[in-house]
């Protein structure tokens, strides 16, 4: 390999090199303990030395250095990891460089030839592969050793790599992590002693950073049950990021690829890098603060101070760019924020050509100004390439008018704060669908009714016009900490759409999307799914003591837009608590927006919460057991078991507490959540369990415990509900009041942000992907656990037998899809699926793992028998193999009767096994996953497993000439390599021609006039012969074609005499054979065989 020039001043320091071949200009040399003479105490401390220092002589120990006879500086420009390949490099040096270096007068101009002309190799073989990562040419030496020390496939893609310490016991050994996009490896060599770790991101449990007495800060790795910990790590903050967003991307890729798919920038398993990773993760967290849609990445960041007219002063943030959004975000603690949609942007300026100040316009006659832009030349011209707005010689009058405007409202902004005019950024989309929000239909405000509850309803939306004057309002309105007091207060009814529009960022999808809603309406309509039919079964059952859903309107409404989203997002469809969610949505929003604000919290706000595995849910239930522990140490210390709160507090998270409180009292969370996200639920959560402390902490089993929560909920109002008794729910404890004092729910949700408002959004976001990969790991274990108990009850396999091939199994389904993202395995993999579906092997990925753990040596990955194989344990015939096809197989070749595994091999050589087209393309499987499940088809199939008969020897077809003669050659085979291999052979020429007679006889007897001997059936006479030629030949390896050339010379005579064989007649025939007997009845070592798969089968390479 060439590498990029560097000066070495001692070319033989320390005698750690040793000289092989030189001449004028270059010298090769080999690393003192490599190679000839090596080892010794000499190549321990060599090996010591290299793998410490990452010294690339470790896995080359070859080097060619360039030199000129007037100097003793000496430049590495190239290693090689055989002797073969570095005189390859030396040879084309002695063909290509040394007959041009005569011409040059001077040193120097010698080796800036020769530095020109290695740079040049090195940028030829790295212009695709290697462009996009930060210090291409170390890469390339890691890259060596990475490859060298782990012998992972060549696609596998390294990402980075760090030195550290890995603590195995309580040594520490120093080498070198490496990360890749489909493993976690680590090396070292430290005195003869190596220690090589591979494990695959999707067998990781826990990922985190700890510390202890011994370890001030390591990272910790559990997997298989083992603990890891790597420390001294000097940038360690940045190795976890990048752990923890390999795996993530792993966990996405394999397990929820329903969150994957909507990630198309990390499609590509072979172009991730860990710049893209970094700036996916950078974009990821811009969407998520500023609520943006998922097609938006941060493309620039501007530090600048944004002038805020309320406060009277400049305050200093981030400017963040994007494809369709200008945002602002403080860094002063002001929490103040601002999002600006390029659609808005009228005009973008720059009032003084001395100053680094920009001025964007935006429709209504509002104006930012951003100063102390460092580059601020090119952000204006980047808004305005954006936005669509010239600056052009040719708009010069109308850029100096606008200017002169923006100006002038500036001026009047800064002098009279309060009489700032913002828009209005609400549009009417809804055209086809029309309806109003149900709340306004239902429950109209009566503006003469001047009861306290309608004077404090007045009283709140006057503050909030207030706030709206100075903070703006609409899409590009200030968010601030006075703007989340207002939301704690409680939203005023007639805004409450309004807002839960604007902080959920659905005003923006909205106004993006004009028409789509009316257009997925139209056609969803009368479509008929298994979504649909779920629909219809939940419609009343969602806030059924409302009047608008007591009523068609409502009905109607909420069957629209759930049925629509369900036509949007198959791969969600529809999920219980959709319906009562969007029920709440539909109260206080147009029918269009509730639909925006569905898919906001579907697809934004609350991800993976609404599929079949509720894995979103999970995760946060993990979370709030984790803030549980920190902030309810009294609660922990009296209930150790923490399940308990998760399989309570599963309707918080999934209804956003509306399924337990009263709907007056649960819109209010929800005007918290809009503005917070899940951070306002678990802070809500928190002040239940903390409310309830002395209660539960008395209570002595879960039910009682249950009954408090449930009581509290029944007590919680909203003493400011302008709602009339016939829209409010009726508390079910109402008969009870004297056990619990009614709980304002204000009173509740302020106490939850003045105790535990201090988390931040950043710890739940980490706290989610650290249990993101224990919940999905623990999903993954409950399916193992019930695979297994369905197949032990089939096979004769232990448990322990049966949880290592699961392992293996799994492990080559994943190998199909860790290079590629179209593996058939990864495509029809469905977490929906019955146990046994979820993962299945195609016919390449069952062949290579077929031969891994196949006792005999007949299956090779080229072979015809394997398909033969695949296609007869593949009952259904859907092109994929489960896990539980592939261990009766198995079962049946290590441990079946003598009978049995004679049986499997026969069938092997009946339709459909061996009836196959002449090109061995096996049949797509259906897709799976989509449509109306046919259900009726699943107990059918259901039904056949229950009264399927066992089936006996009689019930097998006879096998004819053609399927008769493949047999034999499978049979020899089997036998090739076995110690008693002649013997074997010759057992099977005489049982073959021992059938061949008696058929002829049984014919001779059953025909009247028996023909002469010459005119013996060429068909046996050619398969006699074809035995006996196998018996006589030691190399089987031609036999792997399905005919015989004999068997083809047979003519026409074929088509007149046939000739077959019963199994009963081939077994009773073998048995006669104490040979073949004793080999088939050998026990075979599952155990070694296992441990033999495991380890050879990262090192071949996936068929795809």
């Amino acid at each position: 390999m060439w590498l990029k020039p560097e000066e070495i001043l001692l070319k033989n320091a320390f005698k750690l090199w040793v000289t092989e071949k030189d001449n004028e200009y270059f010298v090769l040399q080999r690393r003192r303990g490599y190679g000839e003479g090596g080892g010794g105490l000499t190549g321990l401390l060599v090996g010591t030395l290299d793998t410490v220092l990452d010294s690339t002589s470790k896995v080359a120990p070859y080097r060619i250095l360039h030199h000129t006879p007037d100097s003793q500086v000496y430049w590495s420009i190239a290693c090689g990891v055989t002797k073969d390949e570095i005189v390859q490099h030396w040879d084309w040096l002695q063909q290509n460089i040394m007959t041009t270096l005569c011409v040059f007068d001077s040193s120097e101009d010698i080796t800036s030839f020769v530095q020109g002309k290695i740079r040049g190799l090195i940028a030829e073989e790295g212009k695709t592969s290697l462009v996009l990562e930060d210090d291409p040419e170390k890469f390339r030496e890691a890259l060596l050793r990475f490859e060298k020390w782990f012998e992972l496939p060549p696609k596998e893609k390294l990402v980075t790599y760090y030195s550290c310490s890995y603590w195995k016991g309580k040594v520490p050994c120093q080498g070198w992590l490496y990360l890749s996009t489909n493993f976690l490896c680590f090396y070292s060599y430290l005195l003869g002693a190596e220690v090589k770790l591979v494990i695959s991101w999707d067998e990781i449990w826990r990922l985190e950073k700890t510390s202890n007495v011994i370890l001030t800060e390591s990272i910790h790795v559990l997997a298989h049950g083992e603990d890891h910990y790597f420390s001294m790590l000097l940038h360690l903050s940045e190795t976890f990021v990048i752990m923890e967003q390999l795996a993530d991307y792993s966990i996405k890729r394999l397990f929820d690829k329903e969150a994957f798919q909507r990630e198309p920038a990390l499609s590509d398993p072979l172009q991730i890098t860990k710049r893209g990773l970094e700036a996916h993760a950078k974009s990821a967290q811009f969407r998520t603060f500023f609520r943006l849609p998922r097609e938006e990445n941060l493309l620039e960041v501007h530090e600048s101070f944004l002038w805020v007219p309320f406060s009277h002063f400049n305050t200093l943030g981030k400017i963040c760019l994007s494809e369709n959004y200008l945002c602002f975000a403080s860094q002063d603690g002001s929490q103040c924020h601002v999002i600006i949609p390029m659609r808005e942007v009228v005009s973008v300026e720059k009032p003084d050509s001395s100053s680094r100040a920009l001025t964007v316009c935006v429709r209504g006659k509002r104006a930012l100004r951003f100063s102390e832009v460092r580059d601020y030349q090119r952000l204006a011209n980047t808004i305005r390439s954006r936005c669509g707005i010239s600056a052009s010689p040719q708009h010069s009058t109308s850029a100096e008018a606008i200017r002169g405007e923006c100006q002038s409202l500036i001026n009047h902004f800064e002098d009279n704060p309060e009489d700032v005019t913002l828009m209005v950024g609400q549009k009417d989309n809804s055209k086809a669908v029309s309806t109003e929000a149900l709340m306004t239909v239902f429950h109209p405000q009566d503006v003469e009714n001047l009861d306290p509850k309608m004077l404090k309803e007045k009283m709140k939306e006057q503050s909030w016009n207030i706030h709206f004057s100075e903070y703006g309002r609409g899409t590009s309105m200030f968010f601030t900490r006075k703007t989340r007091d207002l939301i704690v207060r409680g939203v005023p009814e007639a805004l409450r759409g309004e807002l839960w529009m604007l902080f959920s960022g659905a005003v923006n999808d909205m106004a993006t999307h004009p028409g789509y809603y009316t257009e997925l309406v139209e056609q969803s309509l009368g479509t008929s799914t298994l979504a649909t039919d779920e629909i219809e079964r939940d419609l009343h059952r969602s806030l059924p003591e409302h009047p608008a859903f007591q009523s068609d309107t409502g009905i109607s409404a909420l069957r629209r837009v759930l049925t629509a989203y369900a036509y949007r997002n198959p791969k969600i469809g529809y999920c219980q608590a959709m319906n009562i969610l969007t029920s709440v949505l539909l109260l206080y929003a147009k029918e269009e927006e509730a639909f925006w604000l569905l898919v906001a919290v579907c697809e934004r706000m609350l991800p993976d919460y609404f599929n079949r595995r509720i894995i979103g849910a999970l995760v946060d239930q993990a979370v709030f057991e984790d803030l549980i522990r920190e902030n309810l140490p009294q609660l922990v210390e009296h209930m150790t078991d923490l399940s308990f709160f998760s399989s309570v507090s599963l309707s918080w998270f999934l209804t956003l507490f509306i399924s337990v409180l009263p709907i007056e009292s649960a819109v209010n969370v929800v005007d918290c959540f809009f503005y917070d996200g899940i951070k306002a639920i678990l802070q809500l959560g928190l002040a239940v369990l903390d409310y309830n402390m002395e209660a539960l902490i008395s209570c002595h089993d879960d039910a009682e415990a249950v009954t408090i929560l449930n009581k509290f909920f029944d007590s919680v109002t909203n003493k400011d509900s302008p709602l009339p008794p016939t829209v409010q729910q009726a508390s079910v404890g109402n008969n009870d009041k004297a056990s619990h004092l009614n709980v304002d729910i204000s009173e509740l949700i302020r106490e939850a942000y003045e105790k535990y408002g201090n988390l931040r959004a950043e710890e739940v976001e980490s706290s989610r992907k650290r249990n993101k990969l224990y919940v999905i790991q623990t999903l993954e274990d409950t399916t193992k656990q019930n695979v297994i108990r369905v197949v032990s009850q089939e096979v004769r396999l232990s448990a322990s037998h049966l949880d290592e091939l699961y392992n293996l199994f799994k492990r080559q389904h994943f190998l199909s899809c860790y290079w590629t993202m179209q593996s058939p395995a990864l495509l029809h993999h469905d977490p929906s699926l019955a146990y046994l579906e979820q993962y299945q092997l195609g016919f390449q990925q069952f062949t290579v793992l077929f031969s891994l753990l196949e006792p005999w040596a007949f299956c090779t990955t080229k072979s015809t028998l394997s398909l033969w194989v695949f296609r007869l344990i593949d009952e259904n015939q859907d092109g994929l193999v489960n896990f539980k096809e592939f261990c009766c197989a198995l079962d049946t070749l290590y441990s079946g009767s003598f009978t049995n595994k004679l049986k499997f091999l026969f069938k092997l050589h009946l339709p459909p096994a061996f009836d196959l087209p002449e090109d061995g393309v096996i049949r797509k499987s259906p897709e799976r996953g989509r449509g109306k499940v046919d259900l009726q088809a699943y107990l059918k199939q259901w039904q056949n497993e229950i009264l399927k008969k066992e089936e006996t020897i009689k019930d097998l077809p006879r096998i004819n000439q053609t399927q008769f003669i493949q047999f034999s050659k499978t049979l020899y085979n089997i036998f090739h390599g076995d110690p008693e291999e002649e013997a074997l052979y010759r057992a099977v020429a005489h049982v073959t021609s021992l059938l061949l007679r008696m058929e002829e006889v049984g014919r001779r007897l059953q025909e009247p006039s028996s023909p002469p001997e010459s005119a013996k059936p060429t068909g046996a006479s050619a398969a006699e012969e074809s035995s006996t030629e196998e018996a006589s030949s030691s190399t089987p390896e031609s036999s792997d074609t399905p005919s015989s050339h004999n068997s083809q010379d047979a003519g026409p005579d074929l088509a007149e005499v046939e000739w077959s064989f019963s199994f009963e007649q081939v077994l009773a025939s073998l048995l006669n054979e104490p040979a073949i007997v004793s080999f088939f009845e050998r026990p075979v070592d599952i155990q070694a065989k296992l441990g033999q798969a495991k380890v050879a089968q990262l090192k071949l390479k996936s068929n795809k």
